[in-house]
């Protein structure tokens, strides 16, 4: 079988290996849960209400255990669409935003109906990327959320459709719950939706099974999920994977599970062979709160291209990037910018804060530090991104001196 799906060696491990592996789910104090859409939706009111009663009884008793949790939520839009007699989906903007502004109440007082029941209180955050990328509203977010957690609240998190423009397709918020347990440092995150996990093919691809584990979201997996998915979710678990291996970059492993089963969260915070856990590189160091921002919370402006030189000074010695070693520059930024560091193959290195715009980058790019001051009038710093400003995938950052 791996001979044939070259993923199948990232998709393969013992029952005991398992084992140990669930335990660490099971050891989890603060999660974040994500709804899907089709997990809530399909009642008379646009809503199941018996399918909220159920998430909500189960989060209420992992809370009875001591943890603390944070839902995403999707459904504003569907709840609105339900509510205004819509039955096509929209496809201009403002329709959208209008289901969800009307929707976002109906979804928020379906929760709170049933947690009261638990005397458990909710609290909604409406959030866009931009709150996540300004750094001061960043750290409010999550100072927001960990006073929340502290008071025993169960934070309801939804992205804002109706200010949020590229915000609204298919698939987001399962991002935005990997920035949410990466902002709040979660120990679990949790996709809750229609499957009962990932899927592989079995017998040359005429049926398939459930994945247990997923070791590391490789380019092969990618390739192995996406030839088998449903027309009903159509990029949906290939947008899970790529959540799921956000999480797994910084230590926080993600099951992916299916939300219309009963006590489906107390089985997978049992240790239960639940949906898939998917684990990243164990090997991966805990990435600190700024490199997480830098890497995770913003989205790049532009794109670096570097030599080989420069390449193996960032990843064997951890140096900084120098102008020396900037071969291309894409796009234009300002100085401060989060941009992409390319290899000279155009594969993805990393992603840093620059101390100098593109303009100024083109001009020194393939320079010495020395030269800065003739061609610019001014060195205000020898890098172009310095070390601290700098993350690096899937690789263990080091420290030394500039390259």
């Amino acid at each position: 079988m791996h001979k044939a799906y070259p993923g199948w060696r990232d998709m393969k491990v013992s029952s005991q290996e398992e084992i140990q592996l669930r335990s660490r789910v099971a050891a989890a104090r603060r999660i974040v849960v994500k709804v899907g859409t089709r997990v809530l939706m399909g009642g008379p009111q646009g809503i199941k209400p018996d399918r909220v009663r159920s998430i909500v009884t189960d989060v209420a008793r992992l809370k009875s255990q001591g943890r603390a949790l944070a839902m995403v939520s999707s459904g504003a839009i569907g709840c609105g669409m339900a509510a205004l007699g819509i039955r096509r989906r929209p496809t201009r903007l403002p329709e959208l935003q209008m289901a969800a502004a009307v929707g976002q109440t109906r979804l928020m007082a379906t929760y709170q109906r049933f947690f009261s029941r638990y005397r458990i209180l909710t609290a909604q955050l409406l959030l866009t990327h931009d709150d996540l990328r300004n750094r001061q509203r960043h750290l409010n977010a999550r100072n927001t959320l960990m006073a929340l957690l502290r008071r025993g609240t169960v934070p309801i998190i939804n992205e804002n459709d109706v200010v949020a423009v590229d915000e609204i397709k298919v698939g987001d918020n399962d991002f935005l719950a990997a920035l949410v347990a990466m902002l709040i440092s979660a120990d679990l995150l949790v996709l809750l939706t229609t499957t009962n996990g990932v899927r592989r093919p079995q017998n040359g691809g005429k049926r398939t099974v459930r994945v247990p584990v997923i070791r590391s979201v490789t380019p092969e997996v990618r390739k192995l999920i996406g030839r088998h998915r449903d027309h009903l979710s159509v990029g949906g678990m290939e947008t899970k994977l790529e959540a799921a291996q956000m999480a797994a970059s910084v230590g926080i492993p993600t099951v992916i599970a299916d939300g219309r089963r009963k006590m489906c969260l107390q089985e997978i915070c049992s240790g239960a062979p639940v949906g898939t856990l998917v684990i990243g590189d164990s090997r991966q160091p805990t990435l600190p709160a700024r490199k997480r921002w830098i890497a995770f919370f913003n989205r790049p402006q532009g794109t670096l291209v570097i030599d080989e030189g420069a390449r193996d000074a960032l990843r064997r010695r951890g140096r900084s990037l120098l102008p020396i070693g900037v071969r291309e520059v894409r796009g234009d930024f300002p100085a401060g910018a989060v941009v992409d560091i390319l290899d000279p193959q155009g594969n993805l290195l990393g992603r840093g804060l620059v101390d100098y715009s593109s303009e100024q980058i083109r001009l020194i790019k393939g320079k010495a530090t020395s030269a800065i001051p003739e061609i610019l009038g001014t060195r205000d710093y020898d890098e172009v991104i310095h070390r601290d400003n700098m993350m690096l995938f899937d690789q263990q950052e080091e420290t030394d001196e500039s390259a």
